[in-house]
Formats: structure tokens, C-alpha cells, sequence
């Protein structure tokens, strides 16, 4: 099939102070969230003077791909929208059919399955295309890549880079500790075919990245959580987790964050900035491990994802290291939380 553009989605964040919390209140519409954590999470965000990195992350995405795409044939033009900040889906769908594109690819910043991290995703893209209405081009979301070489493989190297700052010494009490957004019990077991794929990806993608070191023990453990907490999340997290290690003898953790393609505010706050100081007053060495962001295998991947749907032979391309199910276009209804069932 024949596609005329791609456009890189992602989740977006602020560039001002004065946009930080209208910018969470996007976040959070509709989930009940109290004023009180977004009060606590702006914070966060204030603390780098109101920048999230993921803009320029995705800026510098941008023209890597662009680049990756110019120099080996593919002759497609890369836009950028976001789900909660400028620039804004809607309007690039807006400006990708003023353009005159009418079938798009798009390449999502989510390695996984699940509902937060791919569904939503689906959602977003449809909203914007009803928002543009008459014109707007068909997009198509490219497949789901937690366990493709382009995204393993930088987290494997960035895990051996990590633990070369350890000491030596204390090599048989290192633990490996990845880490992923964690999510409500509903949207982990959404329903659906093909639903409920969140953790059994991270824990395949954690199981390949533990190749940077198989004679440590690792861990998946859950970061970043919002919302109501009456509501059960994903647990335990990071910062527990460190603590019980501690109590354990563990002395020394390499900390990988594989739910991510890039380090923003998640990986630079949550974990550089409140998991480091858990660490340090549990007397644990703490090293945290870097994401893919602009690895040129990661450029790559983006650029064999499309030829997987625009070639031929494209099935043949596919490049995978996993085991679990694999589908280019989910079926509907896929990953709908539990929650949200009729």
C-alpha cells in the first residue's frame, strides 16, 4: 500500500513554567486526579524551570529520522504531533492535509502494548483526524517494537555502560533493576484480542536486555504512578523496591529505564532525582542506565518499520528478538481496561 508521509507521535510536555499546569491538567482530564498531585507533579517540572526534555528529545528524533530517511531512499516527508502539548496532533493532521497527504504512517515514542501506551495512542490519532474532518489524510500506526534490535540493543550496551561505573568489587551484590511507567490494575489487564500485552512485553524486553549481564539477578519494577490512590497500580515501586534490596545486602544497582525511548521527565526526575536519593540514604551505589534516543539503531528501526508496510516484501524485513505474538495493526477492540467495559 502506498503512503505518502510519516508523522512521529508522542506524549508532549512544556516548554514555560506558565504552561506546566495546563499542560498536566491535559494530562489528567477525566481521571480524577487531585489538585493537590498535580500541585506536587508541576513541581517536578518547575524544578527544570518549566521545560520537559522530551521536546527537544523529540526534536533531534526528528531530524535524525529525517536524515536516516534521506540518506537510504525514502522518499517520505516526517511530521511531529503531540497527544498533550504543542505541537498538538490535530494541528499537524491540519497541516498534513493542507500539505496534500493522504495516507500517513505514524510512529509512536511506546515500545508496548496496553492501553496507555498504544490504544490511547489510537485514540488520539482518530480524535485529530475527526477534529480536521473532510481531507483529513488516513493514519496508520506502525507496529509495536519492544523487542526489535534497534530498541534492545541500545538498552543492552547502555546497561554494560552503566555497570562499568560500579566497583568491581561488589559485582555479586549488583542487581539489575529495570523499570516502566506503572499503570492501573484495569488498563494492565485490559480486555480484548491480543489485551493485557503491557507486562508480558516489558518482562520479554527485560529477559533480552539482561543479556548485558547474565550473571545478575534482575528485577521489573514500576515507576512514576498518578492518579486517585485508592486505585491499585502496578507495584512494586522503584522506590520501595530499592529499600527492601538494601535490607537484602544488595550494595549496588544499575537501574534501566526499558519502558522508555528517551530521557524525560520520568527517567530525569522520578529516577536521576528521587530514586538516586532513595539509593543514597540506603547506602546503595545507584547508576542509572541511558534510554535509545537518537542510538542510529534506533534511527533504523524507525526507517525498517516503514519499509515493513511499504515494501513487498516488507513481512520478510521484520527484525525481532522475542517470542511473544506479534501483529502490524491491532484488532478492534484491543486493550480496552477493564474499566471501560460496557
Amino acid at each position: 500500500m502506498a503512503y505518502d508521509a510519516l508523522v512521529l507521535v508522542s506524549f508532549g510536555g512544556p516548554e514555560r513554567p506558565e504552561d506546566v499546569l495546563p499542560f498536566l491538567q491535559n494530562v489528567t482530564r477525566g481521571r480524577g486526579v487531585p489538585p493537590e498531585r498535580l500541585a506536587e507533579v508541576a513541581e517536578h517540572y518547575l524544578h527544570f524551570g518549566g521545560v520537559s526534555p522530551i521536546n527537544q528529545q523529540n526534536r533531534e528524533l526528528l531530524a535524525a529520522i529525517r536524515a536516516d530517511f534521506a540518506a537510504n531512499g525514502v522518499d517520505l516527508p516526517v511530521y511531529w504531533g503531540n497527544r498533550n502539548w504543542d505541537p498538538m496532533l490535530a494541528d499537524t493532521v491540519t497541516r498534513m492535509r493542507d500539505d496534500g497527504v493522504q495516507r500517513a504512517l505514524a510512529f509512536v515514542t511506546s515500545a508496548y502494548g496496553g492501553y496507555s501506551s498504544c490504544r490511547q495512542y489510537q485514540e488520539d490519532i482518530a480524535a485529530a483526524r475527526a477534529a480536521v474532518g473532510p481531507g483529513a489524510p488516513v493514519i496508520e500506526k506502525l507496529r509495536q517494537f519492544w523487542d526489535h534490535p534497534g530498541f534492545v540493543e541500545p538498552h543492552i550496551d547502555a546497561v554494560r555502560a552503566a555497570l562499568a561505573q560500579l566497583d568491581p568489587a561488589k559485582r555479586d551484590s549488583t542487581r539489575l533493576v529495570f523499570t516502566a511507567h506503572s499503570v492501573p490494575h484495569s488498563m494492565a489487564a485490559t480486555a480484548g484480542p491480543n489485551g493485557g500485552r503491557y507486562t508480558a512485553q516489558l518482562a520479554e524486553t527485560a529477559r533480552l536486555v539482561h543479556a548485558a549481564a547474565p550473571d545478575l539477578p534482575y528485577d521489573l519494577v514500576w515507576q512514576s504512578r498518578s492518579g486517585p490512590p485508592q486505585v491499585p497500580w502496578l507495584e512494586p515501586d522503584i522506590n520501595d523496591h530499592l529499600a527492601a534490596l538494601a535490607e537484602q545486602g544488595v550494595t549496588s544497582v544499575v537501574v534501566s529505564p526499558i519502558g522508555f525511548v528517551s530521557d524525560h521527565l520520568e527517567v530525569v526526575w522520578d529516577l536521576d532525582t528521587e530514586a538516586r536519593e532513595t539509593a543514597k540514604q540506603r547506602g546503595l551505589d545507584f547508576v542509572r542506565a541511558g534510554t535509545p534516543g537518537t542510538d542510529p539503531r534506533f534511527v533504523t528501526m524507525v526507517r525498517e518499520l516503514v519499509r515493513e508496510r511499504t515494501e513487498p516484501a516488507g513481512e520478510r524485513l521484520r527484525r525481532r528478538l522475542g517470542e511473544l505474538p506479534m501483529w502490524d495493526t491491532c484488532p478492534t477492540p484491543c486493550c480496552v481496561p477493564a474499566a471501560r467495559r460496557p
